[in-house]
């Protein structure tokens, strides 16, 4: 069976792969097609995009967008992006990542102050783009010797109940949304029920399928054999394609396999297929994204 993968993270964000070696797990693990989604960036796009160009599997470009829906965080996916609207997606998420930047150092203050020494500076030159989420400090650290593990640094001094971390403001999710369509793209809520429960996702969802939402993650790393039916079920009832992912991060998540998640996964190519722009105007499922 032809499997795919459209739920990926490279160096560029929070993952410990570089999109060239994405590409290679993709290949190795048998994959006919595998997406990179970036958390706020679309900056390893070029270097997976070229390096996939001679390799047996389809590469997607993509990102993840982190957004917000009345103080509810909500991640969007932009599938298939069009490379000619690069500039303006990279305007989007500037004020994101200023907005990030200052939620940054006051964590960093704030850890310093209270006996966690972390260089910023040093954390923000460790990455490909200078950019820094939580999952840097938690790495930091960890190498450190201050923490004993990611899961204790996220469930203690960078969790936002600790009072250290201070939140910050995030995207419009259905602006995301509209924007994403508009540049014709496929727009895709992941992991809906890791942030809300099913009836939240239920009420939402008829609201962002106007905004032009085509698709949702029914099979996910984390999700329960009950979680993927009803995802499946909701998909169904609102006119929406499936898509699926791994989530993976490479050893920031060292539990999480491309392709297959904890073992559980099966991410059959139709969803790949499916969601294409092309496909998705024959099939009239959001016929928003083809105005552009």
């Amino acid at each position: 069976m032809k499997c795919c993968d459209l739920h990926t993270h490279s160096i560029f964000s929070d993952g410990t792969f570089t999109p060239e070696q994405l590409i290679d797990a993709a290949v190795a693990a048998g994959l006919s097609a595998v997406a990179l989604t970036d958390h706020n960036t679309i900056n390893g796009l070029d270097r997976f995009m070229s390096y996939a160009a001679d390799k047996p599997v389809e590469a997607v470009p993509g990102i993840e967008l982190t957004t917000s829906h009345h103080g509810q965080e909500l991640h969007i996916l932009g599938l298939f992006l069009r490379r000619e609207y690069d500039a303006v997606i990279t305007e989007y998420v500037r004020q994101a990542h200023e907005n990030k930047e200052n939620s940054n150092r006051i964590l960093a203050k704030r850890l310093n102050e209270n006996g966690y020494p972390i260089d910023y500076e040093r954390l923000k030159a460790s990455t490909p783009d200078g950019k820094v989420n939580r999952a840097h400090f938690a790495a930091a650290l960890v190498e450190a010797g201050l923490i004993g593990s990611r899961n204790e640094a996220f469930q203690t001094v960078l969790s936002p109940s600790y009072g250290w971390y201070e939140d910050y403001e995030r995207l419009d999710t259905m602006e995301t949304i509209r924007l994403i369509a508009s540049l014709g793209a496929v727009p895709v809520w992941a992991h809906p029920l890791f942030h809300v429960d099913a009836a939240a996702c239920e009420a939402l969802l008829p609201v962002f399928k106007k905004c032009g939402l085509v698709g949702m993650e029914t099979v996910y790393s984390t999700y329960s054999v009950q979680d993927t039916a009803f995802a499946k079920e909701m998909c169904v009832r609102f006119g929406l394609q499936e898509s699926g992912g791994s989530d993976f991060h490479g050893a920031n998540k060292p539990d999480i396999a491309i392709g297959t998640g904890r073992g559980n996964l099966v991410i059959p190519y139709t969803f790949y297929e499916n969601l294409k722009p092309e496909s998705c105007e024959k099939m009239g499922c959001c016929p928003v994204i083809f105005n552009k």
